[in-house]
């Protein structure tokens, strides 16, 4: 019968691979999209060109392999950046219009990937896999193709590895909690308090409030406003959280002095490693220039570091010169987007502002917008360039931290 397939499902019936926690197929489907695509594939109609980016996220996010015994699984999401970057670095080597094709359309691939994955609020190991195995790889071809060239001197080999150590160990230290704000032990013992209502308070209460006048409500924008700027209780966490945090929906958890979440990291950006992510990114920054300077003398010895990148002649007449040079240059794009993002960073931690603030103030409009809405100052926390910049070197980290976060890598 037809409405067999609309009743609710009972107790006994088997459960879909998404709502068991234990998968002995080790994956997982997401049944809206992923059913939709598969009926429309088998019947032969064309896809609906908004799901084909929710069905690829859904596969990529919660496929799981088991290479490893017990729970330990790997994400498909981390073998594009382990096979497809070291094949399209040396696909683009071959010659110069491939490499211009593959290194202009690389990071749209991205971005395609970004927001297929960002629409579904997920967490996904592709960003972060992409970064570690980029700086490898690029570390591993420096050794390999450039080292035995006789350009590099021993001091610069140790000075690009010690860069490169470093940058890992500061990373480390950014994964371990961005600093989620714990529900304290007094809000839980109010809580339990308040399951369990005395009958002659309960009473009492009620005479109370009736003869109390009616407070006229709050609008929705002044509650978010005051939430945000005083504090309160989250509605989603039920925690009362300090002022400046914010609520995660990727992490799952309220983060104090919530940044945002960096994809790049698999992780948010808070009070606890806000400092720790900032060194980050210079470590990988001053690394990956003086990476590149090394690369370009080697290869255009004879070029001006300024004009190597764009003008380097002769560079592909050698497969290990051109893959060399190729590997430069998406040292450079990346290296070109982080600066940006440092430049953001610096930015907001002079106007004592955090990214997530800057944002409401730009949708809200109760910022000053300057340079294109690169410079956003709202007045609110700013105590001047100085005060900013001391604030944030010596804010405490939090004391609670998350239990899942303490170790995690990924």
């Amino acid at each position: 019968m037809k409405w067999e397939k609309f009743k609710p499902p009972e107790p006994d019936d088997p459960m879909c691979c998404c709502e068991c926690d234990v998968d002995p197929h080790g994956c997982c489907c997401d049944c809206d999209d992923l059913d939709e695509a598969c009926s429309r594939w088998l019947k032969g109609e064309p896809q609906k060109p908004d799901c084909v980016l929710p069905v690829f996220g859904a596969v990529m996010d919660r496929l799981r392999v088991r290479l490893l015994p017990g729970d330990r699984r790997v994400e498909l999401s981390m073998v594009p950046a382990l096979v497809l970057l070291p094949l399209l670095l040396r696909l683009a080597a071959l010659h110069f219009l491939l490499g211009l094709v593959i290194l202009t359309a690389l990071p749209g691939l991205v971005l395609l990937y970004y927001y297929a994955t960002h629409r579904k609020k997920g967490r996904t190991l592709f960003f972060l896999s992409l970064a570690l195995f980029s700086l490898a790889y690029m570390y591993f071809l420096f050794v390999t193709e450039i080292l035995p060239r006789g350009d590099v001197s021993h001091l610069q080999l140790v000075t690009v590895t010690t860069g490169v150590v470093l940058t890992l160990i500061s990373l480390v230290r950014t994964k371990r909690g961005p600093g989620f704000v714990q529900p304290s032990l007094a809000a839980i013992h109010s809580t339990n308090q308040s399951q369990l209502p005395d009958k002659h308070s309960a009473s009492q209460n009620e005479v109370d409030q009736s003869m109390m006048p009616a407070s006229p409500a709050k609008p929705v924008e002044q509650q978010t406003q005051s939430l945000t700027a005083k504090g309160g209780t989250c509605p989603l966490c039920k925690v009362v959280r300090p002022p400046r945090a914010g609520h995660c929906r990727i992490c799952g958890g309220c983060v104090q002095r919530l940044d945002h979440h960096c994809i790049w990291i698999n992780s948010c950006v808070g009070k606890a490693n806000h400092r720790n992510f900032l060194l980050t990114l210079l470590l990988f920054l001053l690394t990956s220039l003086y990476g590149i300077s090394l690369v370009l003398r080697s290869v255009c010895p004879r070029q001006n570091l300024l004009t190597a990148l764009l003008y380097c002649p002769g560079v592909y007449n050698q497969y290990s010169s051109a893959l060399c040079f190729t590997c430069a240059w998406y040292s450079s794009i990346v290296t070109g987007g982080l600066l940006h993002l440092l430049m953001l960073q610096i930015i907001n931690i002079s106007y004592n502002l955090t990214e997530r603030e800057a944002q409401l103030a730009l949708r809200k409009k109760n910022g000053q917008s300057r340079l294109h809405g690169l410079v956003v100052d709202t007045g609110v926390y700013s105590r001047g360039f100085w005060q900013n910049w001391a604030e944030f070197l010596t804010m405490g980290e939090p004391a609670d931290r998350h239990p899942s976060a303490l170790t995690d890598l990924v």
